[in-house]
């Protein structure tokens, strides 16, 4: 029996992500450590969790996207609460972003963005599953959108979460 179980992070959201756009790679090093902001040894801690969680083979780099969509869909946002704060500029995330942004009119009420100060929007403050969000998601468009998604399901409503796990369903095909 393991008495020190690997429990995922939010990181490993981020780098499951990236390994569903980058198709399965058949190496992750250096481009993915780059590209999300982390250090080679949390890519390679992410990877292990993953494995752990059965969200990741252990003989490839290419996501279990079943078992990944059945997470960020029913577990992400009780693992991964979302967490708010005061006005900010930022980037547009969630029902704010592509590709819900074009299916949702916005209330008058706030938009929910990431704190950046590199950001085009001012909205409330919704912190990104991982600090390094912003910076990986403005390095890749399709990244950006599959986070918006995952933002979607931790702080929407019914029709947003269902809107959303619509999209990613499509996207993790």
């Amino acid at each position: 029996m393991n008495l020190n179980p690997q429990f995922l992070k939010p990181q490993d959201v981020l780098f499951l992500l990236k390994l569903v756009v980058l198709k399965g790679p058949a190496s992750i090093f250096p481009a993915v450590p780059e590209a999300l902001g982390l250090s080679k040894a949390e890519v390679h801690n992410s990877a292990k969790r993953a494995r752990g969680a059965r969200l990741l083979p252990h003989d490839s780099w290419n996501p279990l996207r079943k078992n990944l969509l059945e997470f960020l869909v029913h577990g992400v946002k009780y693992a991964f609460p979302a967490r708010h704060g005061s006005e900010s500029i930022g980037m547009p995330t969630a029902y704010a972003a592509a590709p819900l942004n074009s299916k949702i009119v916005a209330s008058s009420a706030a938009i929910p963005v990431w704190p950046d100060p590199e950001g085009s929007a001012r909205g409330q403050a919704l912190f990104p599953l991982y600090p390094s969000a912003p910076l990986a998601a403005r390095r890749d468009p399709v990244l950006y959108e599959l986070l918006t998604l995952v933002d979607a399901i931790r702080i929407g409503n019914v029709r947003e979460q269902q809107l959303a796990e619509s999209l990613l369903k499509e996207r993790l095909q």
